[in-house]
């Protein structure tokens, strides 16, 4: 397949700046706009099961059709339910069906689909589609738990309150980064790392590189020019809007943590942030991990790993919440008529 044409995945971290990533792209103009939730790997396939049997896909898209997603989409419910229920097999042939009606609608030549949960689904994606590449936007882990923490943070446990909440949403940081990598680094050809201080303090450079990988020119007079989104409208935690919010967000943790948060961060996740080039604080910030952090770590690293496996590997992912589809009873002209399929 042309790689010009060749479907692209924004993953990362949350608060990574995967909006700001799309947003780029889009402002570069001929990637089809979609502005919706497309939780697959996520949330509908745990839910519903594999889209292999007639009657899974017939549930899902008795659910879809009510879901804000499908209403950004601007799709006729009863053409994409047949479609699904004729041709989709696997959660890949959803998106491509999905997406690929949307490009044509629009008149576009490729399109971008933008998640950060799906850094955990990289293997399945490329899986189910081949030609997939994926744009991993990698930040500073301090900056994500400061913004995290901002917006209630990772606290999974009734201890991780303040300041130990902080410390959890780094754990959550590293565990993200370092299940993309290790999933990207399996298609080294169709897999690239940009980093959001880059891309906000030398975006022609990084630009130009991730045209290079995309096989698409990214102008950066032309994207700013267009404006659209994140790229013109900073979406920040700490509500200090523009102008040049971008860069402000870049080491805000130089000034809003203290040094004991700055040195409990780095003995838990300092050498992930080396690993990931950004530098640590200095000798009087550093402090090497305990057994406390080693057992932290452990602990947070188990959780993670546990309730990512009960939900896609056992029958716990059908209690999925949908609560994050937004659903809502569908209007007439949007409720899919019966559409008689053959095959399983």
């Amino acid at each position: 397949m042309d790689r010009r044409t060749c479907p692209i995945f924004i993953v990362g971290c949350h608060r990574s700046g995967t909006n700001l990533l799309y947003d780029t792209l889009l402002s570069a103009g001929g990637f089809a706009v979609y502005r919706g939730y497309l939780p697959v790997y996520k949330m509908l396939i745990p839910r519903f099961g594999t889209f292999g049997k007639l009657s899974n896909r017939r549930r899902l898209m008795q659910t879809w059709v009510r879901s804000k997603g499908f209403r950004r989409s601007g799709l006729d419910a009863n053409d994409l339910t047949a479609k699904v229920l004729q041709e989709c097999r696997s959660g890949g042939d959803f998106i491509r069906i999905t997406m690929d009606e949307l490009t044509r609608r629009q008149g576009a030549v490729r399109w971008a689909l933008y998640d950060p949960d799906n850094v955990l689904y990289v293997r399945e994606i490329k899986r189910d589609i081949p030609e997939a590449l994926f744009v991993h936007i990698i930040r500073d882990g301090r900056d994500i738990a400061l913004s995290l923490r901002q917006m209630g943070g990772f606290r999974p446990f009734p201890w991780d309150r303040a300041p130990r909440g902080l410390l959890a949403t780094a754990l959550y940081w590293e565990w993200m980064v370092r299940k993309g990598r290790e999933h990207g680094h399996e298609i080294p050809a169709d897999y690239l790392e940009v980093h959001y201080e880059a891309l906000v303090s030398e975006p022609r450079q990084t630009l130009a590189r991730l045209g290079r990988f995309l096989d698409y020119d990214l102008d950066y007079d032309h994207i700013q020019n267009a404006g659209l989104g994140r790229v013109s409208e900073p979406n920040s935690s700490f509500g200090d809007g523009p102008p040049g919010l971008q860069e402000r967000s870049v080491n805000r943790w130089k000034k809003k943590l203290s040094r004991t948060e700055v040195a409990d961060l780095e003995a838990l996740v300092g050498g992930c942030l080396e690993e990931m080039g950004y530098d640590l604080s200095g000798p009087g910030g550093k402090r090497k991990p305990g057994a406390r952090e080693r057992l932290a770590r452990a602990i947070y690293f188990n959780f993670l790993e546990t309730k990512l496996w009960l939900k896609i590997g056992t029958p716990a992912g059908r209690l999925a919440s949908l609560a994050a589809l937004e659903l809502a009873e569908p209007l007439p002209s949007q409720q899919p008529s019966s559409v008689a399929t053959r095959g399983t």
